[in-house]
């Protein structure tokens, strides 16, 4: 239960009395100073909840310079795995196709007959499977990215 006080300040209860709260002292208090601890609270949960992400996208930021530091470093020592105490490190590869023209790369799926390359976007699997199978026969305006990615398992015992 949340206690509305004379100045309109909220404070907590313990989790026991919010149990034992009675819904019929809520009744007796105005909807207008039910509304306005209402919006007090809906404000409280904004300011948190950016609290909260702002946090985690600098958190975020953080894993993203130590996952660099990462690939880095495997990449110098040639590797694409290391198992330390804390995890194992595994560098892998993820290549991602797009194009620029998708004119011409609808024409190009029409004239080879391979509608499966598209989703909304170009079909990443399928479209690096096309290529293998068809190498020197390149879509106009294809693009392609490659580059790594780093996952961090739990140790086995």
């Amino acid at each position: 239960m949340i206690d509305v006080d004379d100045e309109d300040t909220i404070t907590s209860n313990t989790a026991a009395e919010q149990a034992r709260a009675d819904a019929e002292a809520m009744a007796a208090i105005p909807m207008d100073k039910l509304a306005k601890v209402y919006r007090k609270m809906a404000a409280k949960i904004q300011e948190l909840t950016s609290e909260y992400d702002a946090a985690v996208e600098e958190i975020k930021r953080q894993q993203d310079a130590v996952k660099t530091a990462l690939k880095d470093q495997m990449l110098v020592m040639g590797v694409s795995s290391v198992r330390t105490d804390n995890g194992t490190v595994v560098l892998s590869t993820k290549t991602r196709y797009n194009t620029q023209d998708w004119d011409s790369f609808k024409e190009f799926i029409k004239e080879h007959d391979a509608i499966d390359l598209l989703e909304k976007r170009i079909a990443q699997t399928n479209m690096g499977t096309f290529l293998e199978e068809n190498p020197g026969v390149v879509p106009p305006g294809l693009n392609s990215m490659t580059e790594y990615a780093i996952s961090v398992r739990k140790p086995t015992k």
